[in-house]
Parts: C-alpha cells; structure tokens; sequence
C-alpha cells in the first residue's frame, strides 16, 4: 500500500522537520494540483500565512502559455509580495514534490523576483 500519495506524504512529513518559517524568514510552500499552482509564505512561529499567490489570479490566469510558465509567474508574483512586506529570504518547502518542472520554475521565478533561499 505505498502508493504515489502515500510516498509524497511521508517526503512532505520529512522536510516539515527539517524546515521551518520564522517571521525574518518565511516558509515558500508550494501545493501542485494538476491544473494550478499556490505558493504560500508562511511564518510557522505564530501561525499566519503572510502572503499569497496561485495560477488563478486574475493577472497570472489571464497570459497565455504552459503551466510552467504560469509557475513562473506565481513566484515572480510571491517574490513581489514578500518584497513588499520587507522580506527579502525564505525557506523553500517543495511540498513533497520533486525539484523538477512547476516546482522549480516557481524558485526560478521568486528568485528573479528578488527572494534569497
């Protein structure tokens, strides 16, 4: 019974250990449905996601292009969020998924956008 999700989870449950967001330095946890990406900032000290973005925003949902594209927009659009409440690192929190694809274009995009991790 160790199946794709199964394994995922228990990926997701090993890097949790090992990362953690503080409110100098955030966690980017990206979730990766089949259709859309969200990327979130989270400060796991207090609780509180601090920012936000998804491939359903109006302006990323609206541009023509592949899902990885659109990836890179999200972390374009987060890095420019996190800038905007003076947070210049953060953590990277893949969510169990493979470095690889909509996952790095994501850091690729938030890198260019000016976060550190």
């Amino acid at each position: 019974m160790n199946s794709k999700l199964v394994q995922r989870q228990k990926i997701r449950y090993r890097i949790r250990k090992k990362v953690a967001g503080t409110a100098t330095r955030p966690r980017l946890a990206v979730f990766r449905s089949n259709t859309d990406i969200y990327v979130q900032l989270i400060n796991d000290d207090a609780g509180v996601t601090l920012a936000a973005a998804s491939s359903k925003e109006k302006d990323i949902a609206a541009q023509k292009g592949t899902k990885t594209e659109k990836s890179k927009l999200v972390g374009a659009a987060i890095a420019q969020k996190a800038i905007a409440l003076g947070i210049t690192t953060a953590v990277f929190d893949r969510g169990g998924n493979l470095y690889h694809g909509r996952i790095k274009a994501v850091a690729e995009g938030a890198r260019e956008g000016g976060l550190q991790f």
